[in-house]
C-alpha cells in the first residue's frame, strides 16, 4: 500500500475508484471476444489494441459511441460490426471484488462513500445496471463521459470535490492506478494506492473501522 496524505485536516469523504478496485474487470475478455467473432487470434488484437487517444476522446465524452467504434476497427483491422465490437468491449466485467462490499459497507459507518470512474457510455449501460445493487452504498457516482474530464487530470479530481461539497483536502482517495493517485494529489487530496483490499482495510482500521468477518 502506498498511501499519501495532504494535509491534515478533517476527513468527511472517501472516494473510490470503480474498476480494480470495486468492481473486477479482464480486458483480455473483449480480446477473446472479438477473436472468436472475426475468426481471428486473440493475442494479435490485444497487441493491436491501444488506450489511445480516441480511446481517451471516449471516455470525456467528446468523441461518441460510434466514432469510437469506426476507430476501434481500423485500429484492430476487424471487420466487425458495432453490435459486435459492443459484444466484446462489454465482456470484461467479472463481478465485485471478493471483500469489497463489506468493507464499503464499514466505511460508510462514519464517511460518506463516493465513486469516480474513467467510464464511457457504452460502458456505463451494462455496469450501472449489472452492479446497481453494490454501487448503491455511493452517494453520487462521478463518470468522466459526463464530466467531460478523466483522471489523471488533476482538474477532473478539483471538478468532483466541487460538486460534492467539500474541499479537496477533506477527501480520501482509493485508485489502483499510481497515476491518478498523483493527480488526485495534485489537486490537493490524499491518496491510497490499491493493490489488495487489505490496502482499504488496514486504511480503515487507522480510523477505527474494523471489517467483521
Amino acid at each position: 500500500m502506498d498511501e499519501t496524505l495532504v494535509g491534515t485536516g478533517e476527513l468527511r469523504a472517501l472516494l473510490f475508484d470503480l474498476g480494480g478496485v470495486v468492481i473486477d474487470i479482464d480486458f483480455k475478455r473483449a480480446f477473446q471476444t472479438w477473436a472468436a467473432l472475426a475468426s481471428c487470434d486473440a493475442a494479435d488484437l490485444e497487441q493491436r489494441f491501444t488506450f489511445d487517444e480516441a480511446y481517451e476522446r471516449h471516455e470525456t465524452g467528446d468523441l461518441q459511441s460510434s466514432a469510437y467504434f469506426n476507430a476501434l476497427r481500423e485500429s484492430l483491422n476487424v471487420s466487425l460490426s458495432e453490435d459486435d465490437l459492443v459484444a466484446g468491449w462489454n465482456d470484461i466485467y467479472l463481478g465485485t471484488i471478493p471483500g469489497m462490499e463489506k468493507l464499503l459497507a464499514t466505511a460508510s459507518q462514519r464517511f460518506p462513500l463516493y465513486a469516480f470512474t474513467n467510464s464511457n457510455a457504452t460502458h456505463q449501460s451494462v455496469w450501472s445496471v449489472r452492479f446497481a445493487a453494490e454501487l448503491s452504498i455511493f452517494k453520487t457516482v462521478y463518470v468522466s463521459s459526463e464530466l467531460g474530464v478523466r483522471k489523471p487530470d488533476p482538474r477532473s479530481f478539483s471538478l468532483v470535490a466541487d460538486r460534492m461539497g467539500v474541499q479537496a483536502s477533506e477527501v480520501l482517495v482509493f485508485d489502483d492506478s499510481a497515476e491518478n493517485i498523483d493527480g488526485a494529489v495534485s489537486a490537493g487530496m490524499r491518496g491510497v494506492l490499491v493493490q489488495s483490499t487489505r490496502d482499504v482495510s488496514v486504511v480503515l482500521s487507522r480510523y477505527g473501522l474494523e471489517v467483521e468477518g
